[in-house]
């Protein structure tokens, strides 16, 4: 496309402009594209509402407002009382012409679904633009707003913003060179659960072709307990658990209301409890009618090709740079372990492997294999042996910032697989400018997207029945027939099922 381009949507007109991260300059980038009415006002807590249309042709040169969010965790976007409520917004950059029929990535921001924003700019798509792809990145609700249990009205709205997000791509992205039959969708962490809840989702069914998800996140929650955490919130921000009650509070008091909640998290028979957020998909009502593992195995999403993989030290990011983690002894680990679902032995069987980890890292593998890693493999098993096509990974690279402690972490990924290794976190992760072996990685995971983006098929042997072959980015990439974790037994006695 030419570097400022005008294209007809089906709500009016719109206008980018060449972005500043394209080396050939034949990117197009097009922000704040409305493809949902502000979910406010009368659309508060309801299923998204067509976008308003408009006559002139809008401007689309700078990122709509993040969706209300408050600061808990990493990831957070700069949002306050002032900021504008219409946040379900999109992007789209290509580097395609209408009339082409490129391959068409949508990208569902993660957070633990409280925080984050598709303006981030490590989720800058010019990168994947240029290798052959439109890209599009999506805000959705957030917290209470997007997940939390309303009496009469839709749980997961969330999700369904990004139903609707996706129905507009179906329907319009054409005009940006893509292809609408051959779309993507690619998530990591909340997005990477949204991504999956898609695939079992009624509201998406028949929108995309294939799924890229990077660590998948092990968290749902019942009907029940969602209900029991609103209860929880209405309650801290003085209003009875009432549709009409809570459409009257602002956004901010919603937040405030979820950071007490968070403070002291609803315990009870039966609840699981996770760091960070109180919010997750509901399963059990009609926009998620059963968890996602469940609808996998059963081969309900067989004809939809998936791509998922982990990092390794997924749970450093937290231990490192969140969460204050003081583990006193074995029987702290041994909380834990219980906490998260595993037997009585699972201790002892993570220091047979890990023999010479001190307590806090064998914490930090026992979060992350059960909020992310294990529940990941699983999944792309599940797909495999139920008659889908599934490709494995995982990332092996080790970030050097802060002596290494964080490992391969959470998000280790993002700047790799966007190849924006140059943004503040990027630069963070690798504790300076990027060196010629992290770029020959980065190129090799933004061929590997692309490609299985295009085809299906991302360079190395799917996963079957009998072999879990996983592919390991490192910056010397290894590829194993089959994937021989000694702990893989352990966490196949756990049950990954909604809190």
């Amino acid at each position: 496309m030419d570097a400022e381009q005008t294209v007809t949507t089906t709500g009016g007109s719109i206008r980018g402009v060449a972005s500043s991260r394209s080396d050939s300059g034949a990117v197009t980038a097009y922000r704040g594209i409305p493809y949902a009415a502000a979910p406010f006002g009368p659309h508060r807590f309801a299923a998204p509402a067509p976008a308003p249309a408009w006559t002139d042709v809008r401007e689309c040169v700078d990122f709509g407002p993040p969706a209300p969010q408050g600061a808990q965790m990493i990831g957070a976007a700069a949002w306050s009382p002032d900021t504008p409520l219409d946040c379900l917004v999109l992007n789209v950059w290509t580097a395609a012409r209408e009339g082409d029929r490129a391959p068409v990535l949508v990208w569902i921001h993660g957070g633990a679904y409280i925080v984050g924003a598709a303006s981030e700019p490590t989720y800058d798509g010019t990168r994947l633009a240029e290798s052959g792809l439109v890209v599009v990145s999506v805000n959705y609700r957030l917290g209470f707003e997007g997940f939390g249990h309303v009496p009469g009205r839709p749980d997961n709205r969330g999700l369904l913003d990004q139903a609707a997000a996706l129905r507009w791509v179906r329907d319009n992205i054409a005009a940006f060179g893509g292809d609408p039959g051959n779309v993507t969708v690619a998530g990591e962490s909340a997005g990477a659960g949204s991504v999956l809840c898609l695939m079992a989702s009624p509201a998406a069914k028949g929108l995309f072709r294939r799924v890229i998800a990077h660590s998948v996140p092990a968290d749902h929650l019942s009907v029940e307990t969602a209900r029991r955490v609103s209860e929880r919130v209405a309650e801290a921000a003085g209003v009875p658990l009432d549709a009409d009650a809570l459409a009257e509070l602002p956004p901010q008091r919603l937040l405030e209301a979820t950071d007490a909640v968070l403070a002291a998290p609803p315990r009870g028979p039966g609840v699981k409890v996770k760091p960070f957020t109180c919010y997750a998909p509901v399963v059990g009502g009609p926009e998620l009618p059963e968890p996602p593992l469940e609808a996998v195995a059963k081969g309900g999403a067989a004809g939809i090709d998936v791509l998922l993989g982990h990092n390794a030290d997924e749970y450093r990011l937290f231990t490192e740079l969140g969460q204050s983690v003081e583990i006193d002894g074995d029987a702290a680990l041994e909380a834990t372990a219980a906490q998260v679902g595993l037997p009585p032995d699972a201790l002892a069987r993570y220091r047979r492997v890990r023999p010479d980890a001190e307590p806090r890292d064998l914490y930090s593998a026992i979060m992350g294999d059960a909020l992310f890693a294990q529940y990941t493999v699983v999944l792309a098993e599940a797909h495999a042996a139920a008659g889908g096509r599934a490709h494995f990974f995982r990332l092996g690279f080790r970030s050097p910032a802060m002596g290494g402690s964080l490992g391969a972490c959470h998000a280790l990924d993002l700047p790799f697989a966007f190849g924006n290794l140059d943004t503040d976190f990027g630069r963070f992760l690798l504790d300076g400018p990027p060196e010629p072996g992290h770029r020959r990685l980065s190129d090799r995971m933004v061929a590997a997207w692309r490609d299985f983006a295009a085809s299906g098929d991302p360079g190395w042997p799917a996963v079957t029945r009998e072999a879990t072959a996983v592919k390991v980015w490192d910056t010397v990439d290894e590829l194993h027939a089959t994937d021989e974790s000694p702990l893989r037994d352990l966490w196949a006695e756990a049950a990954f099922s909604p809190r």
